[in-house]
């Protein structure tokens, strides 16, 4: 295996074991997150509809925030957090998906407590 496929087998796997006990439910929605290498997604899923509640991403028409990329992921929290509020989620379980709990996901995550989201 070369280097990129062990890199995605290892992500694989740590998301697996995320998964297990991380649960979305309706009083407490799941916040899911997913890293590309020019952009960061963000959505409030409720897994047992099977529902997207709220989403943002730096690709959306409405986002203005361009920089660093620490900072659109600040940005892109702070905008998940508000289309929640809006739609009556104070309350998030935080999935990292895999990856590891520093730069944009870190960033993404204070930004979105920020803007109030508990979790």
């Amino acid at each position: 295996m070369n280097r990129m496929t062990i890199k995605r087998v290892r992500r694989s796997r740590r998301k697996q074991g995320i998964r297990k006990t991380v649960l979305g439910l309706p009083d407490r929605p799941r916040l899911s997150i997913f890293r590309s290498a020019n952009h960061v997604y963000a959505q409030v899923i409720d897994d047992l509809s099977g529902k997207t509640l709220a989403s943002a991403s730096t690709r959306d028409k409405g986002f203005s925030e361009k920089g660093a990329k620490i900072a659109e992921a600040t940005a892109v929290g702070r905008l998940v957090a508000t289309r929640a509020k809006e739609k009556g989620v104070s309350k998030v379980v935080f999935d990292r998906n895999g990856y590891l709990f520093h730069g944009r996901v870190k960033a993404l995550a204070d930004g979105a407590r920020e803007a109030g989201l508990q979790f």
